[in-house]
């Protein structure tokens, strides 16, 4: 079997990289990067390269500072873009103490550990994520680029021409893209990944948001993740298709089941349903992930599952005959601007749960919900997602599961971090504010 760490030499070499990039994220999934001259590659590749982690959100601190950035051969790809007119190529990499153990606070390490329980249960762990984003005239204000809408056709323009270039992008890096259009607002889009398993998946994501934002930025115009900039109209969401393997077939695929579900796939998704609230600071990680989840935009505010409906939290897309691959369960609260790495790990423990104490699946909920009186919600027993970041951290807080899956380290660091962004936010006086209440107070 060939050696990765050999290939990656002779790639850069093929490639004539002049640069290489090491990356990996702070626990809330933003990119940190240390670039070396590829004469120091061969090194790096055997011992990594050591680093202060005590100024990484969520890291080390002072006093046990020094960790070791250690690459992962498998995933080199050379960038889409130059380093000072020189050819760069890039690494993720593992963190890893002065014994070279895992570190804790490396959000990589914690999908791996909750990969490695579901593989001790037989599983692997595939997810398709659909992240939309806006383009917008610059970083100051929310300025729209376009007024189409959803599948618009767009085949000129500014706009357009900087997607395709995206596209040609991420494919150069090696990530497989299924479509791409225009989605429901003004100047947001959508491009969407080929299925794989949840590793792979969450260094897509990051290497996705970053070409997307390199791209847009190289072209004279700003790219956003956050999930809601503007008033009115829909948010950008990060649905998330799932679904678990055994031995190379589909887990989650039941011929004789009426909705072609398995048993494991209704107890995954019950584990998802039960600890929703729980896992939510994870998924909508921001004080303005909660501007989005609210009703009438097709996000979900409601803990329940369906097939057709739209407004459910987790969805199972129909079954199409003689694709039993494709069947899986749709989560739609996620946003594109959490980190891939703890949000697949927290959505697998959660459904992980369900599959090891065989959770019992409500009932199906088809109507649309943000159409129910209130009293039929309330008699189907819909529980409501949190409301704001600060509930969401509440909850999250006392969560065993949470602690688990995230382990000490991140699980208490995290929530700090939280609660203080929700402290900063809460005594902000907002444009919002001063136009309403001034001209009445």
């Amino acid at each position: 079997m060939p050696d990765p760490r050999e290939e990656a030499l002779q790639r850069a070499r093929d490639c004539q990289v002049r640069f290489i990039e090491l990356w990996f994220t702070d626990i809330l999934g933003n990119l940190k990067s240390v670039a070396v001259p590829v004469t120091e590659l061969e090194t790096i590749l055997e011992a990594g390269k050591w680093f202060d982690g005590s100024s990484i959100t969520g890291y080390a601190e002072a006093e046990e500072s020094d960790i070791l950035a250690m690459p992962d051969p498998t995933t080199f790809t050379v960038l889409p873009w130059t380093n000072g007119g020189e050819v760069t190529g890039r690494f993720f990499c593992d963190i890893l103490q002065h014994d070279l153990s895992p570190y804790p606070g490396d959000p990589r390490w914690v999908l791996r550990q909750t990969l490695q329980r579901a593989a001790g249960m037989g599983f692997t762990f595939n997810v398709g994520p659909e992240l939309e984003f806006f383009y917008f005239k610059d970083s100051e204000a929310p300025s729209r680029l376009d007024n189409k809408g959803y599948f618009d056709s767009s085949r000129t323009g500014h706009p357009n021409a900087v997607l395709i270039k995206t596209v040609q992008a991420l494919e150069s890096v090696g990530i497989q893209v299924e479509t791409y259009h225009h989605e429901v607002a003004p100047s947001q889009h959508e491009i969407g990944l080929s299925y794989c398993d949840a590793l792979r998946m969450a260094d897509n994501v990051i290497t996705y948001r970053t070409v997307v934002k390199e791209v847009a930025q190289d072209n004279g115009i700003y790219a956003t993740f956050m999930p809601k900039p503007i008033y009115g109209v829909a948010g950008s969401g990060m649905h998330v298709h799932q679904s678990l393997s055994r031995e190379g077939r589909n887990a989650f695929f039941d011929p004789s089941d009426s909705m072609h579900l398995s048993t494991i796939a209704r107890q995954f998704i019950a584990g998802q349903l039960r600890h929703a609230n729980e896992i939510c600071a994870v998924l909508a990680q921001w004080v303005n992930s909660y501007k989005r989840l609210v009703p009438g935009y097709e996000a979900p505010v409601y803990i329940s599952w369906a097939q057709r409906n739209r407004t459910a939290l987790i969805r199972v897309p129909l079954y199409r005959p003689g694709n039993e691959q494709a069947t899986r369960a749709e989560l739609r609260c996620p946003d594109p601007a959490c980190n891939p790495y703890l949000a697949f790990s927290v959505m697998l423990a959660a459904g992980l749960e369900g599959i090891e104490h065989k959770y019992e699946i409500p009932d199906p909920v088809e109507p649309n919900i943000y159409h129910m009186p209130a009293e039929e919600r309330e008699e189907l027993g819909l529980e409501h997602l949190p409301h704001n970041l600060k509930e969401a951290v509440d909850v999250a807080a006392k969560s065993d599961l949470l602690r688990r899956t995230l382990g000490e380290h991140i699980f208490v660091r995290f929530i700090r971090n939280k609660r203080a962004e929700w402290d900063q936010d809460r005594v902000q006086v907002t444009s919002h504010e001063i136009k309403r209440y001034l001209p009445m107070l």
